[in-house]
């Protein structure tokens, strides 16, 4: 049996305020191309299929949109709710979307109840285990602490109860959300901490013969059987370096895997830039990143007056504007409060343009702005 493996669409996220309904329809439109060139058996989603629990309108049409068209195909596909959706509201028409092939599991209690496929060799089960809030799932699976891992735990072992009553040689996938050991996370995933120790043990999918994780958004290989698809588009500067993909698996007759890439549209691309601005203005090794979503960290002594501006003349994509000034030789590394010790108001003042520009302090004028203006307020509190 083929599937494609996929996950964190994110409908509706944007990039620094800058929408991607484009960039994500053109994904869609990508996804459902290799579905039909691979002739894939089923299609697997692993969660945050949109950014935010009340999605925006656009967003809720593209996913119709790619629903209709993947059903269209005969393409069955198997999706679960992440931590950034609403399980209610993703799950809403569940059972009559079933009869469509679209098999949505968004409530703990579905855990165990598969989507039942069949290929030339028999019968594949694919359990879906949606994200799993630790404090309000634990009840409802029975498990032993309000913790990820063990309610994750008491999911499988359902998994496994039901794997168990069905015909010998029924071959087991799993869907799952989670932060699983081994992964290595980026600046845009949502923090799942809350609700006890986020990190769940690879061990815990043991007997699954495939495991299509989603919520960490670099695709990732924990072990030949679990993986993750990792985010089909770049949602923060950390992802740079990402190459978006989704999985294409083969599970054969006896239950073995085998994966291979296939790489997403890029969309816009990603550059990190670094240095004073002149220079960054004027470098024409930069000349390749006009285009690019740009993140520049600035390191001029002194901030220059209107940089994003300046920098937007080049780089009309630049979303972000990050300063760390460079301090001169010699200068003090310590931190601003240890040097207010002994100070006047004057010098703490000064101390504090100098802290902040990297070492360097204020010229003649900024001097006596500042004394004017530390006068004047002690003028304000002698008539208070």
């Amino acid at each position: 049996m083929r599937f494609l493996h996929t996950s964190d669409w994110h409908l509706g996220r944007t990039f620094h305020r800058v929408g991607l309904l484009a960039e994500q329809e053109a994904f869609l439109d990508h996804l459902v191309a290799v579905a039909r060139a691979e002739r894939v058996d089923a299609v697997l989603v692993a969660g945050d299929v949109y950014d935010r629990a009340v999605p925006p309108l656009a967003a809720v049409r593209l996913f119709d949109e790619a629903l209709h068209r993947l059903a269209g195909l005969g393409v069955p596909t198997v999706m679960i709710s992440g931590n950034h959706d609403s399980p209610h509201r993703l799950g809403v028409g569940g059972r009559l979307l079933a009869r469509a092939g679209v098999h949505l599991r968004t409530r703990p209690e579905e855990c165990a109840t598969p989507a039942l496929l069949d290929d030339a060799h028999g019968p594949v089960a694919v359990y879906g285990l949606p994200y799993l809030e630790p404090t309000l799932t634990r009840e409802t699976l029975g498990a032993e602490a309000p913790r990820h891992a063990a309610v994750l735990g008491a999911a499988m072992e359902r998994v496994r109860a039901d794997l168990a009553a069905r015909p010998a040689g029924t071959r087991c996938v799993v869907l799952a959300h989670a932060f699983v050991t081994g992964g290595q996370p980026s600046d845009s995933e949502r923090d799942i901490t809350v609700g006890g120790v986020a990190a769940v043990p690879v061990a815990t999918f043991d007997g699954a013969h495939y495991t299509a994780l989603g919520h960490l958004h670099g695709c990732q290989t924990l072990t030949e059987r679990v993986r993750y698809s990792g985010s089909p588009l770049p949602y923060s500067f950390s992802e740079a370096g990402h190459r978006k993909s989704v999985w294409l698996v083969d599970l054969d007759a006896a239950g073995a895997v085998r994966a291979e890439r296939v790489d997403c549209p890029a969309g816009r691309p990603l550059a990190r830039l670094r240095g004073r601005l002149e220079t960054l203005l004027e470098d024409p090794g930069l000349a390749p990143h006009e285009d690019a979503f740009v993140e520049a960290t600035l390191t001029d002594p002194v901030r220059p007056e209107e940089p994003m501006a300046r920098l937007a003349a080049r780089f009309p994509h630049a979303v972000s504007l990050l300063f760390e000034p460079e301090r001169p030789p010699g200068a003090e590394a310590t931190g601003y409060a240890g040097r207010l010790d002994g100070r006047t108001d004057e010098q703490i003042a000064e101390d504090f343009v100098a802290h902040v520009r990297g070492g360097q302090g204020p010229d003649g004028a900024e001097r006596a702005a500042l004394r004017s203006a530390l006068t004047a307020a002690r003028l304000r509190e002698g008539e208070g």
